[in-house]
C-alpha cells in the first residue's frame, strides 16, 4: 500500500466544530488529536438549533438519530408583534422531512449536550483528546506545523502535518497567523442569552418565536419537551454582567407574554454576549486551517453561526480526506478557504445581518409590508410545494468539494460560487 500523503491532524478546541471534525476524520481512519485548554466541555448557554444545511454532516458523523432522540425537531418559526405577541408570519420547515431520502428538518439539542454526545462518539472511535493543553504559540515549516501548549506539567510542543483552529472567536490559531486582524465590526447592541423554564405554550407560542421591537426585542425558542426555553433579548450596551443580571427580571416582565414576575419562571443560566460580523482574511495559511468561529463570526439571530461552522467542518473534512486518499492535492485547501469565505460573504453575513435588523426594527407594525422575505413566508404558509422550495434555499451555504477530486484542482474565480 502506498504511503499516505500525511500522517496526523491536530485540532485545537473541543467545541462543537472541533469535535465534529475529529469524528469525521477518525471515522475515515485519519489519525487526529484534539487539544483543549480547559479541563472539561463548555457549559455556558450557547446555540441549540442546527439548521437544515448542517444536518447532512451530523448524519455523516453517525449522531443524527441520537440528536433527535435526546433533543427535539422544532419546525415552526414565527415573527410576532410586540404588543399582543400575535403572529405576523409563520414558517413551518416540516416539509424538509424528506429531501432525497434524508430528513433535514432543523434539530435542537442544547449545545453542551450535543458536545457531550460528540465527545462520547469520538471516544468510541478511540479518539485522542488532551485536556488542559492551552495553546500559547504556533509555528510551521515546509514539512510540519506545531503548537506550544501550557499544561499542568509544563509547556509541551505538539506537531502535526496539519493543525486546524476550531478554538472559537478568540482563536489563538487565528491570532498566531494574523495578530489582532479580524476584519468586520461589532454591533452596538448587546444581547443576553438565558435558559428558562416558563409556560410559553399557555400563550400560543410555537417552537421558535421572534418578537420585533426596537428596544425590547427577543427570541423564545423551545429546547426541550418540558418547557425549557432559550430566551435571548437585547440590552443596553456598556452594562456590567452584574447590572445585566439585576435587570433581567425587569426585562422579562416587560417583554414576555403574561408579564411574569420572579417566582413565575425559573432561570437556569444567563450569559451576556457581544455580537460580531467578522471574517478572517484567509482560512488556510500553509499547514494551518481555520473553521467555524475561529474563521468567521455572525450574530446569532437565525442560527447561521453554528450551522455555518458545521458546514465548514464537513467541507474541510472532504478536502483533507481527498488529500489523504490521494484523490486531491493541497490546492484543494485553497479552494476550501476561498469558497467558505465566499459563502460567508454572500450568504451568512448579509442574511444574519438582515435577521437582526428585522427583529429590532423601529416600526414592527409595517415590517411585513417592507420585508420581501417575510412576504415570501406568508405565501409559503398556504403552499407546501412553494414552502419546500423556499426553505431549500438554506442549503446554498453548502458546497461539494468532492467534485474536485481527480479533476481540475485549479481554484475557480470567486464570483458565482
Amino acid at each position: 500500500m502506498a504511503e499516505r500523503p500525511f500522517k496526523k491532524v491536530v485540532i485545537v478546541g473541543a467545541g462543537p466544530s472541533g469535535l465534529l471534525l475529529a469524528i469525521l476524520l477518525s471515522q475515515h481512519g485519519i489519525p487526529v488529536q484534539i487539544l483543549e485548554g480547559e479541563n472539561k466541555l463548555d457549559d455556558q448557554p450557547r446555540a441549540a438549533y442546527y439548521g437544515p444545511a448542517a444536518i447532512p454532516d451530523l448524519h455523516r458523523a453517525g449522531i443524527m438519530e441520537e440528536v433527535r432522540r435526546r433533543g427535539i425537531s422544532p419546525t415552526k418559526m414565527g415573527w410576532r408583534r410586540p404588543d399582543d405577541h400575535s403572529i405576523i408570519t409563520l414558517m413551518d420547515t416540516a416539509v424538509l422531512d424528506d429531501v432525497d431520502g434524508l430528513d433535514i428538518r432543523t434539530a435542537c439539542l442544547v449545545l453542551n449536550d450535543l458536545d457531550q454526545l460528540m465527545l462520547e462518539r469520538y471516544l468510541e472511535l478511540k479518539g485522542d483528546i488532551k485536556w488542559q493543553h492551552k495553546v500559547v504559540s504556533i509555528g510551521q515549516d515546509e514539512n510540519k506545523a506545531w503548537v506550544d501548549a501550557e499544561t499542568p506539567d509544563g509547556t509541551v510542543r505538539v506537531e502535526a502535518d496539519y493543525i486546524v483552529g476550531c478554538d472559537g472567536a478568540n482563536s489563538i490559531i487565528r491570532r498566531g497567523l494574523f495578530g489582532d486582524d479580524y476584519p468586520g465590526f461589532t454591533w452596538d447592541k448587546q444581547i443576553v442569552a438565558t435558559n428558562v423554564y416558563y409556560d410559553f405554550d399557555k400563550y400560543g407560542f410555537t417552537d421558535s418565536n421572534f418578537i420585533i421591537h426596537p428596544e425590547h426585542f427577543f427570541m423564545a425558542a423551545r429546547m426541550t419537551e418540558d418547557n425549557l426555553y432559550r430566551v435571548t433579548y437585547g440590552e443596553s450596551s456598556g452594562l456590567t454582567r452584574e447590572e445585566l443580571e439585576a435587570r433581567q427580571p425587569m426585562k422579562y416582565e416587560i417583554m414576555l407574554p403574561g408579564h411574569p414576575k420572579p417566582g413565575e419562571y425559573k432561570v437556569v443560566n444567563i450569559a451576556p454576549y457581544r455580537m460580531h460580523q467578522r471574517c478572517a482574511t484567509s482560512f488556510h495559511v500553509g499547514r494551518f486551517l481555520l473553521a467555524a468561529d475561529a474563521a468567521h463570526l455572525c450574530n446569532p439571530w437565525g442560527g447561521l453561526g453554528i450551522t455555518g461552522g458545521f458546514v465548514d467542518v464537513g467541507g474541510l473534512f472532504d478536502c483533507l480526506a481527498g488529500i489523504y486518499d490521494g484523490k486531491a492535492d493541497e490546492s484543494i485547501l485553497d479552494l476550501y478557504s476561498q469558497i467558505r469565505m465566499e459563502k460567508w460573504k454572500t450568504i451568512i453575513d448579509p442574511i444574519s445581518q438582515e435577521n437582526f435588523r428585522r427583529v429590532h426594527d423601529s416600526d414592527p407594525a409595517t415590517r411585513l409590508e417592507r420585508d420581501p422575505f417575510m412576504q415570501e413566508c406568508v405565501k409559503a404558509e398556504k403552499d407546501k410545494k412553494y414552502a419546500k422550495e423556499l426553505f431549500m434555499g438554506s442549503l446554498e451555504v453548502r458546497y461539494d468539494f468532492t467534485q474536485h477530486y481527480k479533476k481540475d484542482l485549479t481554484v475557480p474565480a470567486a464570483t458565482g460560487v
